[in-house]
């Protein structure tokens, strides 16, 4: 049963906004910085350990969100529980075989190649989730 609060379209559309925040703080600020300000064997290591952090953030504010919405705004809740699924892939999949690639390539250039490709549809993963949220947020204020 949906959680029916009076404003929780208002809460679902906070909640979608803090997460793509968080998000795009994480791809546009502390990663980069990361990779330029740190050398490369730290950066990575320093990565490696916060991407969980970030995975799980982005499932519990985007499945919260879609929660909060499912009583009266079902497209902004149902764009963010597809966000939510993705950072659920990805944090059980394919992070684990882009660490294993990673690891791999410093031994072997086809494990190298992919690890690209890997990286190359994290990148694209994230992008969507960006896109359905900001779908997501439309739908909710359009709502509320």
């Amino acid at each position: 049963m949906p959680l029916m609060l009076p404003d929780a379209v208002a809460w679902g559309a906070l909640m979608i906004g803090v997460t793509l925040g968080a998000m795009l703080f994480f791809s546009a600020c502390v990663a980069p910085l990361v990779f330029m300000r740190l050398q490369p064997e730290v950066a990575g290591r320093f990565i490696r350990a916060l991407f969980p952090w970030y995975y799980g953030f982005g499932f519990i504010g985007s499945a919260l969100a879609a929660l909060l919405c499912a009583g009266t705004a079902s497209l902004s809740a149902g764009l963010a529980f597809t966000t939510a699924f993705g950072f659920l892939v990805a944090r059980q999949v394919l992070m684990p075989a882009i660490n294993a690639a990673r690891d791999a390539s410093m031994a072997d250039a086809a494990a190298a190649r992919r690890f690209e490709r890997l990286h190359r549809a994290s990148v694209a993963v994230n992008l969507v989730q960006v896109v359905l949220l900001l779908g997501a947020f439309a739908a909710a204020i359009a709502r509320a």
